[in-house]
């Protein structure tokens, strides 16, 4: 059952019914909600600073859908238009997006998830002594880790996959705090074939960005791909008449791997510039890993031993 957090109205705000539901799980983690937008929240400290924390995560968390919502025509235009957004959740959609839009088509919406996880995540932890925290936005998580601190992420070999079948550890040092994973048949539409593509970034909306475009690149040509243009699958698509992948056929070995060969050049080119920390790219049981994460991987045995893919199910 899902109430209000102590000490908060069921409808928040100034008098106007809302959708926002908040409760607390049995396992003691935030469950927030607001149309779409679901939101699993975990964190690691004293009871006190938890209860702060928490409250501060749904403040955090009210308003956003109906921000977004009113940016969402201009959130949704390639960066090259450049979007404007009155909202903080919607500048770190342009922030992350900016940083890939040189070579490559993007619009802010392609950080939109994280970027709300993001958002929830600084305001949560502001002035709070939590050790570990993180933000779970559908598989995409924004993640907090003290000095000293690590944290276990759940991973999977397919994006619709809903039982993780490994873990990637990340600790403090290495200065991820966002994670991200893409692929044909995931939420959210493709370009590419990918059956999971994950990335580690110093945020989590820079992952998804990353992730999304990664993916897109994991492709080649085959009468064995199904493709539709975007708009004619959902009306007002950012991706307008894209051609998105709807099906993948059987492909031999070496395809798979001029795939992800492909995706796997544009992941290194990130990694190049600093936007990426790592990626783990999969397709068919065939992996590629990118940047030195391959320490972090855990558990995910595949017939190529060369990356990994996540999805985000348990954090630790």
């Amino acid at each position: 059952m899902i109430s209000s957090p102590p000490d908060q109205p069921a409808s928040p705000g100034n008098g106007t019914p809302q959708t926002l539901q908040a409760g607390l799980l049995k396992d003691g983690r935030l469950h927030l909600q607001n149309g779409p937008i679901d939101l699993i929240i975990g964190a690691l400290g004293e009871p006190e600073e938890l209860r702060k924390a928490y409250m501060q995560a749904y403040d955090g968390f009210d308003g956003l859908l109906e921000a977004l919502a009113d940016d969402f025509e201009s959130l949704s235009r390639p960066i090259t238009s450049e979007p404007k957004s009155k909202c903080g959740v919607g500048d770190r959609m342009i922030n992350a997006a900016s940083r890939f839009s040189e070579e490559h088509f993007v619009t802010p919406m392609a950080a939109v998830a994280v970027a709300v996880a993001d958002t929830v995540l600084s305001v949560m932890v502001t002035s709070r002594r939590v050790k570990r925290a993180y933000v779970n936005n559908g598989g995409d998580i924004a993640l907090h880790i003290a000095e000293g601190e690590e944290m276990t992420v759940g991973v999977v070999p397919q994006v619709e996959a809903l039982v993780p079948q490994g873990a990637i550890k990340i600790s403090a040092s290495m200065g991820a705090r966002g994670v991200a994973t893409s692929g044909w048949s995931g939420r959210s539409m493709s370009l590419g074939i990918a059956d999971a593509v994950t990335v580690l970034a110093e945020s989590a909306a820079a992952a998804d960005a990353a992730a999304t475009l990664i993916a897109n690149d994991v492709d080649l040509e085959h009468p064995a791909i199904e493709r539709a243009r975007a708009n004619s699958l959902v009306e007002g698509s950012d991706l307008g008449d894209l051609l998105v992948t709807t099906a993948v056929g059987s492909l031999t070995e070496n395809e798979v791997s001029e795939a992800l060969a492909s995706g796997e050049e544009t992941a290194q080119e990130f990694l190049d510039s600093g936007a990426i920390i790592g990626a783990f790219l999969i397709k068919d049981r065939q992996m590629r890993i990118v940047g030195d994460v391959r320490h972090c991987l855990q558990s995910m045995a595949g017939k190529n031993q060369e990356s990994r893919g996540n999805g985000g199910g348990f954090v630790q």
